[in-house]
């Protein structure tokens, strides 16, 4: 599926510094060995995907490896992955916000590390995009953690205008292993086409994305994940890139 603009906001003055991020404990990732590759670690807080213990055990090792962490809040939808569309009241949003991110800080600090960003997962990251009251819902509950001053890893939209508008930092984020539509979405993972699985090709893609946001992000629930991930990173580097945490 052809590629319309991958770019987003432009942030290439001077910079030479980027992140990679990924998915993990998500009980389908290679945790221990994605730890060793990225500078970020969105940590699944137990809706979607994971537990206490594994995330305990996440933190520990990107504590061990001076990786960033990140939670990773979604609707409470273990079947579906937290990947369907639901329509939740905002307290219930807001409440379910807080609960995932407090537990995550408090199991982060047990690992002698910290929270240090909010990023929404799968359908609500796509939804705090353009609704903008469960973007609100999500601010609030981040806030109610006691977290709402850090920054905010997305896609421009509503949760990063709302972010930004509260003067809290936000980070842009752009996806190699994912096919943009027209408008600058991600297509549908339904749709053929839409993960992107050869790893010269995604990291070619990181190549053209990272000096037009803050972090990269790549998917650790297909085949060739880590490999992927090594392969960009080496790109990254090779172009003269150096790679650090949000």
């Amino acid at each position: 599926m052809a590629v319309t603009d991958l770019s987003g906001p432009d942030l290439s003055t001077a910079r030479s510094t980027v992140d990679l991020n990924a998915d993990l404990g998500e009980e389908v990732t290679d945790d221990e060995a994605l730890l060793t590759v990225v500078t970020s670690a969105n940590v699944a807080c137990g809706f979607h995907a994971g537990s206490p213990a594994i995330m305990r055990a996440v933190c520990e090792g990107a504590v061990a490896r001076g990786v960033s962490i990140g939670a990773q809040v979604s609707y409470a939808d273990r079947e579906g992955f937290g990947r369907r569309p639901l329509d939740v009241p905002h307290r219930v949003l807001r409440a379910q916000v807080a609960e995932q991110a407090g537990l995550l800080a408090d199991l982060a600090r047990a690992a002698g590390g910290a929270v240090a960003y909010l990023k929404p997962h799968g359908a609500l990251y796509h939804r705090t995009r353009t609704d903008h009251e469960q973007a609100d819902a999500v601010w609030a509950g981040w806030v109610d953690a006691g977290l709402g001053a850090l920054p905010v890893l997305g896609m421009p939209g509503a949760l990063l205008t709302l972010a930004a508008s509260t003067g809290r930092g936000v980070r842009h984020e752009g996806f190699p292993d994912r096919a943009y539509t027209p408008d600058g979405a991600l297509v549908d993972r339904s749709l053929p086409g839409a993960v992107i699985t050869d790893g010269p090709e995604i990291a070619s893609r990181a190549l053209v994305l990272a000096p037009t946001v803050d972090s990269l992000c790549l998917h650790g629930d297909h085949p060739g994940a880590v490999e992927h991930a090594r392969e960009v990173r080496a790109a990254l580097e090779a172009a003269g890139w150096r790679l650090a945490g949000l």
